[in-house]
């Protein structure tokens, strides 16, 4: 685990370092484009943080590969190269989206290419474990895989829009999943407890850690489009490697369940990115508008309209990531199961209250404005009789 910190630690130094580079550069030389009737800020900002998180995750690679603990991952480097490939063609569109703001098509036709770079090089979703048993197909196989990229990496940029939200909800989600990782390699392979699933995710939230601080409210600097689907684009892939550490038929009916968690944590730890998305879709087809059209009912929108601060807005996505993700990985490390679902119940009970506790506050003033309307118009009958 210490090698795994290592890596955490290397790519957030590297973050760190050049995002205070290139936030610099994007000020002297105004890299920022006009504020959108749909943003949140009101000062221009850079939009190049994904530059800095990047080559924070390509230095830690390039480390690792030179460590003979991580020798299994990079045996064969083809997927390798192929996830880092994918990873700069994707900053490269995404810097020129922040850019020059380029036609939704264009990005659309950018995702599957860098989706079916990385399927191409083996980085797929073998099997779907279904009681114990393995079903799929080569053919769909990277059919699924193209399409779970593009998705993910949607459904995060979807959501970047307030100032440490995709940082922040993408350093929790992806420390619970780097600590199931390891759990889940340690359980399947007892002589290496190093895989590629673990790497991509510990370099992701070492970039998370490094870039949070320019990023936080009030940023000094977004990551942009080139960041979000940076980060949609590892975290998909980190999800899709992990599917094939576990065969189900191998695993007995009580450990069935570490079978379906390589499948379910990666869609629970991002719940909310894949509901604002479906949401999103469905609320601009149903409308006759292009499903990446841009508007301003995301669901950190519907947070701030509903009475929340930006930084309770904020910390009610933290909150809701970690009850789902760790609620899940407690599935994995805690039995009997009915304490964790306790736990995560419980969790969830929380978050409900506190999301929807402004309507609540909204209710009670109003009713109060209305009891002291009628108090003070019953004062004043009184005193004109």
């Amino acid at each position: 685990m210490l090698m795994l910190i290592l890596m955490v630690a290397i790519s957030a130094v590297v973050t760190f370092a050049l995002s205070a580079v290139v936030l610099r550069v994007g000020l002297k030389y105004k890299l920022y484009p006009t504020i959108r009737e749909r943003d949140v800020h009101t000062r221009p900002t850079p939009r190049l943080g994904g530059i800095a998180m990047f080559f924070g995750v390509l230095l830690a690679f390039g480390v690792a590969s030179q460590l003979p603990f991580f020798h299994v991952v990079f045996a064969d480097p083809g997927p390798v190269y192929a996830i880092l490939g994918a990873a700069f063609l994707t900053v490269l569109v995404g810097v020129a989206d922040d850019l020059w703001d380029l036609d939704w098509t264009i990005k659309l036709a950018a995702q599957i290419l860098v989706a079916s770079l990385v399927a191409w090089q083996g980085v797929q979703i073998l099997s779907v474990p279904i009681g114990g048993i393995t079903v799929g197909s080569p053919y769909l196989s990277l059919i699924v895989t193209i399409l779970l990229i593009v998705l993910v990496m949607n459904a995060v940029n979807f959501i970047d829009g307030l100032d440490g939200l995709v940082a922040g909800v993408a350093l929790i989600s992806n420390g619970v999943f780097l600590i199931y990782s390891y759990l889940l390699a340690r359980m399947t392979s007892p002589s290496n407890y190093f895989n590629l699933a673990s790497l991509i995710a510990a370099v992701l939230v070492g970039a998370c850690i490094g870039f949070l601080p320019f990023n936080w409210h009030r940023a000094r600097m977004f990551m942009g489009d080139a960041g979000s689907m940076l980060v949609g684009l590892l975290m998909a892939t980190s999800a899709i490697a992990v599917t094939g550490q576990v065969d189900p038929g191998e695993l007995s009916k009580s450990q069935l369940l570490p079978a379906f968690l390589p499948v379910v944590l990666p869609f629970a730890i991002l719940l909310l990115p894949l509901v604002d998305f479906a949401l999103a879709i469905i609320r601009r087809v149903s409308a006759g508008k292009s499903p990446f059209s841009a508007d301003r009912k995301h669901l950190h929108h519907r947070l701030l309209d509903m009475g929340h601060s930006h930084l309770q807005a904020v910390l009610i996505f933290y909150a809701w990531t970690a009850v789902v993700s760790v609620g899940l990985l407690l599935f994995f490390v805690i039995h009997p199961y009915w304490i964790p679902a306790v736990i995560l119940i419980a969790g969830i009970v929380a978050c409900v209250f506190l999301t929807f506790a402004p309507m609540g506050r909204k209710k009670f003033e109003s009713m109060t404005r209305r009891a002291q309307s009628v108090v003070a118009s019953t004062r004043k009958k009184v005193g004109s009789k």
